[in-house]
């Protein structure tokens, strides 16, 4: 029987930020951009104690200023999240040398050859990952991805879930259709228009109307997705597709020298990448807004 991992650190970047500076323990902590809220910038991270405020990820920093005054305000520092990432990725592969890094904070395990019991393992991670870093994490167990994702974030924080093929009625119908992975606003909007609320209102619908409304292709996906049906591979090694760098002003600006000196440098650095892994570019796209 196949066994996947979803392993996901609890409210990272806040955390790291906890346990650098012990007197914000318990404080609304919102974490993104230069960490001052006045100038423009979205939040990466927010403490559990600001997403009560309704605080969350993507948000501009200024909406959560209105949102939570009291918070404390701190910028990105991905060098140290990075550090700590990395002590937490090489943790997981002495469990098993199959694993999916798909970003700084979780990564997907394949455990299907241990002979740990589901328990066992997660708790012997959980307990490396704290007493090397303090910190705590969240894990789900499943026979697939899909599964182990949604299990992992369904007991937050510190929690351990595991789902079978046996419960996924009990565990995941239940569920808002949005925590179905691959189910975005705009797919979730038009569910929501033809009264489809749960997981379990989706796995309800034929393929063919499935495909009629969404194409072949994710059509498909929903109809397997919702019975809990997923036999993709973990990806082990992964090359990008695109390079990209960015910038944001802290105040907009109409003056173009400025404007393209900053260009001048994202391009330099996105070269620079491009050399250093031995890639070239199809296509070049200037996004500027």
């Amino acid at each position: 029987m196949r066994r996947i991992l979803h392993m996901d650190m609890d409210a990272f970047f806040a955390a790291v930020e906890e346990k650098r500076h012990p007197e914000l323990k318990g404080k609304p902590i919102v974490i993104g951009g230069s960490g001052d809220p006045t100038k423009r910038g979205v939040v990466s991270t927010a403490s559990y104690e600001a997403r009560k405020y309704g605080i969350h990820s993507a948000m501009p920093l200024k909406t959560a200023y209105r949102l939570c005054p009291q918070a404390v305000f701190l910028p990105v520092d991905y060098h140290e999240y990075a550090r700590i990432s990395g002590i937490i990725k090489n943790i997981l592969t002495q469990f098993s040398p199959i694993m999916e890094d798909v970003g700084i904070d979780e990564a997907f395990l394949d455990i299907s050859d241990s002979s740990m019991s589901n328990e066992q393992i997660a708790s012997e991670i959980k307990e490396r990952i704290r007493q090397q870093t303090g910190l705590s994490c969240s894990i789900g167990i499943a026979p697939n991805k899909l599964l182990a994702k949604i299990a992992s974030d369904m007991q937050k924080p510190d929690g351990l879930t595991v789902i079978t093929v046996d419960n996924i009625e009990s565990r995941i119908w239940p569920l808002p259709v949005r925590k179905l992975w691959g189910v975005g606003p705009k797919t979730e909007a038009f569910l929501k228009s033809i009264e489809v609320l749960t997981i379990g209102d989706l796995a309800a619908l034929p393929l063919d109307g499935l495909v009629e409304h969404f194409g072949t292709s994710y059509g498909h996906y929903l109809y397997e997705a919702s019975r809990g049906i997923d036999n993709s591979p973990l990806t082990t090694h992964w090359e990008p597709k695109s390079i990209s760098r960015e910038t944001t002003f802290q105040r907009d600006t109409d003056d173009w020298q400025t404007i393209a000196r900053n260009l001048a440098e994202l391009v330099r650095e996105t070269v620079d990448d491009l050399r250093q892994r031995g890639y070239r570019a199809d296509n070049v796209t200037v996004k500027i807004r």
